[in-house]
């Protein structure tokens, strides 16, 4: 049977897709799936450097993609888990040197192999964002609770469901004393805005820097609350009943803005 293929995506850059990538990837690697993370921002890899493995790298996906190397040869295991694995971009190539169709082979050989194929596509919607996407089943979209993130993830929403995919969102960097002080957009009101699915929220935590600094991905870490967030989002992802994380609010800052968004 074969594997899922999931991009994660997100429309502004910065908003946390990378490490969600690796953590979800590490997460799911914990609960006994056999994951490949692939790094699909070709030009501007991150994430071997957020997962430790900056060092090993020899074949990257460009190789399998036009053949250079056999699609085991590219891969590298992680220092933490046997059941986690990266696929890296390349470090000196253009966004456009491989097609869609060649993006689509690749996952497909890998979906063979792995229970998990995430995809890490870059921001924006250029043609890095239209690989990232080809050959997927699932999509994550990423955003913060701001304006200008939920405005560009909007325009993403539209994009993949164009092309028959129905986008959850998991909602990064959710500081908790600011929605309940209505100064910070709350879940439901990102929801309502975008008008899909949540599959999660992660709180704004700072060992997620610490994290991605030492190399290992936050689940690692059993205090962080941010990891707890990304070991239900996995959970969630694997069919599992857990009810969403939600943040109790005093003012909502959606009634705040008077919609301005939507009358844009």
């Amino acid at each position: 049977m074969a594997g899922r293929a999931i991009v994660i995506t997100s429309g502004k850059g910065g908003v946390g897709k990378t490490t969600t990538s690796a953590s979800l990837g590490a997460a799911l690697a914990l609960k006994g799936k056999r994951v490949l993370v692939v790094d699909g921002d070709i030009g501007l890899r991150n994430l071997d450097v957020i997962m430790g493995l900056e060092n090993r790298i020899v074949f990257n996906l460009v190789d399998v993609a036009k053949g250079l190397c056999k699609p085991q040869q590219a891969v590298i295991k992680s220092k933490r888990s046997n059941n986690l694995y990266l696929l890296p971009a390349s470090q000196t190539d253009d966004k456009d040197v491989i097609s869609q169709k060649e993006m689509a082979e690749v996952l497909s050989k890998y979906k063979q192999e792995f229970d998990f194929v995430l995809v890490d596509s870059p921001a924006g919607i250029e043609q890095g964002f239209k690989n990232a996407c080809s050959g997927v089943d699932e999509a994550l979209l990423v955003t913060t609770p701001e304006v200008s993130a939920i405005r560009d993830a909007d325009r993403v929403i539209g994009l993949l469901t164009a092309q028959g995919i129905e986008p959850r969102v998991i909602i990064n960097r959710v500081d908790e004393v600011l929605v309940r002080r209505g100064d910070m957009l709350s879940p439901d009101d990102v929801c309502d805005i975008l008008g899909i699915e949540q599959i999660g929220l992660v709180v704004k935590d700072d060992d997620i820097i610490i994290a991605a600094n030492n190399g290992e991905p936050v689940v690692y870490n059993k205090t962080s609350k941010a990891g707890d967030a990304f070991m239900k989002i996995a959970d969630r992802l694997m069919g599992a009943d857990v009810p969403l994380e939600s943040v109790d609010m005093r003012t909502s800052l959606w009634a705040k803005l008077g919609r301005r968004l939507s009358a844009a």
